[in-house]
């Protein structure tokens, strides 16, 4: 005969069960959590920000990349703002494109308001292609990521193609890896640049493992040089997929520039296309 206390253990067995699966149930579920860098709707962003958001989620996006419009860094909302029309709509805001300029104590202070964990500077400040102007770009790049980790954001720096042009044999980019710290200064690579500046990421995800916790997810045509729906350019996007780990990618971003149509088909069309890699 079962007794009253062995009743109650059995009970509550069962009650800690009900909280438990559902948690286990979703530590289980496969797929990748895809983002978007807004650069990619910039239009439609300056012209109405809370629609757009919402037009974005309905394409199972889950995250957002901000990028500096006229409008500031949140398109004419407040950081704040931003962050709960995101909220609202199932989606985080992670990560901006800011400037590393005179003002970006503030842009500090924005990015904490709003609760984003990434400051990501957007283009080198100084465009001098030498590698003395790299290694003193990655100095100021390792002061703003002291500057961000105080107060609790991340900062990290988005390639274009230019970076990848050497002097005297040395790649720039590499100059830049090798001199800031990985604690301080977080890469997120454009993949579609990388291409274009006919190199392999992957060379980069086996030579500085683990330094790319960002992508941009961006697919090129290697004879306009232009960015184009993922699957329809050079990017060898299986590959990528592949080799997430050895990266260290954390949140990947797709971005497209140029459209066959317009900004949301496109991205329909990519979102459609990754299903094949949940």
């Amino acid at each position: 005969m079962n007794t009253r206390r062995e009743f109650l253990i059995k009970s509550s067995l069962v009650s800690a069960g009900a909280f438990l699966i559902p948690d286990l149930l979703r530590a289980k579920e496969p797929g990748q959590i895809y983002g978007v860098q807004l650069y990619s709707f910039r239009d439609a962003m300056a012209k109405d920000a809370k629609g757009t958001l919402a037009k974005i989620a309905s394409l199972g996006i889950k995250e957002i990349e901000t990028a500096k419009s006229q409008k500031g860094h949140y398109y004419g909302l407040s950081p704040l703002e931003m962050k709960a029309v995101c909220e609202a709509l199932g989606m985080k805001l992670k990560s901006g494109h800011v400037h590393l300029d005179a003002n970006f104590d503030k842009t500090i202070e924005e990015a904490v308001a709003s609760g984003q964990e990434y400051l990501i500077c957007s283009s080198m400040p100084s465009k001098d292609q030498t590698v003395d102007n790299y290694k003193k770009v990655a100095d100021e790049f390792n002061k703003a990521g002291e500057a961000c980790n105080k107060a609790g954001v991340k900062f990290g720096y988005h390639n274009h193609e230019y970076e990848f042009e050497s002097e005297n044999g040395t790649v720039l980019y590499d100059v830049l890896m090798d001199n800031t710290q990985p604690d301080l200064v977080h890469m997120e690579l454009d993949l579609g640049w990388v291409i274009i500046a006919e190199k392999d990421p992957l060379d980069y995800f086996e030579k500085y493992p683990g330094r790319f916790p960002l992508w941009h997810l961006k697919d090129m045509d290697m004879k306009k040089k232009e960015s184009t729906e993922l699957g329809k350019g050079g990017l060898d996007i299986r590959s990528m997929m592949k080799h997430k780990e050895l990266s260290g990618v954390e949140h990947i971003f797709i971005e497209q520039e140029e459209y066959a149509s317009t900004p949301f088909e496109s991205m329909e069309y990519n979102m459609n296309y990754l299903k094949k890699y949940k």
